[in-house]
C-alpha cells in the first residue's frame, strides 16, 4: 500500500476533502502573486471564481460572486484592505476572511482577527500553511501563523487613551495612520496638503512623547474614535519616520 500524500495527509487530519470546489476570490496587488497562489490553491482542489487587484475591485468582487473563501492582501491600492474587513463582511457575511500579507506585526494580526478576519498567515509561509488556514477558515476555525501567534501572545494589549490636548484634526490624523493610511492618502481624504499631515504628524509625537512614528501602535479604537497607542509599531504600510 503506498504512503498517503501530504495533501491527503492532511484532509484525513481536518476533513478537508468536504472542502474541494469551495470558491475562492484572490485579492493581491501583484499579478505574479496571484498566479502563483492561484496554482496552489486549484492544485488543493478549490476554485478560484475571480481575482482583485485593489479594494474597490476586491469589494465589487465579493458582492458579486459571494464566494466560501477571500484570501486577502493587507497592502493594496485603493484604501486600507485592514479598514475594508468589516466592509466585506457585510457584503458577504458567509464568506470566510483568510489575511496572507507580508506585515509580520502582532497589532496587525490582532485588528485583522478583531475585524473579522478568520486567519491571518504571512506570505514566507504561504505554500505550507495557506491550504491550511482556508481549511480551518471553512470550517469555522481561526489560523495564525504559529511564529506570529507566539509574539502575539508574548506582547500584551497595551490599556487606551489618548492625551487630552489632541485636537479633533491630530485625532484623524492618527486614525487613519493607524489604519494603513500613508501622508499622501491622509490628504487626499481630508483634502490637505501633506505638509500639512507631516506637521499634524509632528505635533502628535510631541504631544504623545513618542519620538518616531514606529513608537505608534493601534491596537484598537476607543468609543470616541480615538486610538490606542504603545508598542514598537505602527499598522500601515508608510514606515517612514
Amino acid at each position: 500500500m503506498s504512503e498517503p500524500s501530504a495533501r491527503e495527509s492532511l484532509a484525513a487530519r481536518t476533513g478537508a476533502l468536504e472542502f474541494d470546489g469551495a470558491t475562492i476570490v484572490l485579492a493581491d496587488d501583484h499579478p505574479v502573486v496571484r498566479r502563483g497562489l492561484r496554482l496552489v490553491l486549484e492544485e488543493a482542489g478549490f476554485e478560484i471564481v475571480a481575482e482583485a487587484g485593489d479594494v474597490g475591485a476586491t469589494l465589487r468582487k465579493v458582492r458579486g460572486y459571494k464566494p466560501n473563501v477571500l484570501v486577502l492582501d493587507l497592502n493594496m491600492p485603493g484604501g486600507s484592505s485592514l479598514e475594508a474587513i468589516p466592509r466585506l463582511r457585510e457584503a458577504s457575511p458567509s464568506t470566510a476572511i483568510v489575511v496572507l500579507t507580508m506585515d509580520a506585526e502582532p497589532a496587525y494580526a490582532r485588528e485583522a482577527l478583531r475585524s473579522g478576519a478568520s486567519a491571518y498567515v504571512l506570505k514566507e509561509a504561504a505554500d505550507t500553511e495557506l491550504e491550511r488556514a482556508v481549511h480551518g477558515a471553512l470550517s469555522g476555525h481561526r489560523y495564525l501563523n504559529p511564529r506570529l501567534g507566539a509574539r502575539v501572545a508574548a506582547e500584551p494589549e497595551i490599556p487606551s487613551g489618548l492625551p487630552d490636548e489632541l485636537s479633533d484634526r491630530e485625532r484623524e490624523v492618527l486614525h487613519l495612520l493607524a489604519l494603513g493610511y500613508t501622508n499622501s492618502q491622509i490628504a487626499h481624504e481630508l483634502f490637505l496638503s501633506v505638509r500639512t499631515i507631516e506637521a499634524h504628524r509632528s505635533h502628535i509625537q510631541h504631544k504623545t512623547g513618542r519620538i518616531s512614528r514606529a513608537d505608534l501602535l493601534t491596537d484598537s479604537q476607543d468609543g470616541d474614535g480615538g486610538v490606542m497607542l504603545g508598542g514598537d509599531g505602527i499598522v500601515g504600510n508608510d514606515r517612514t519616520t
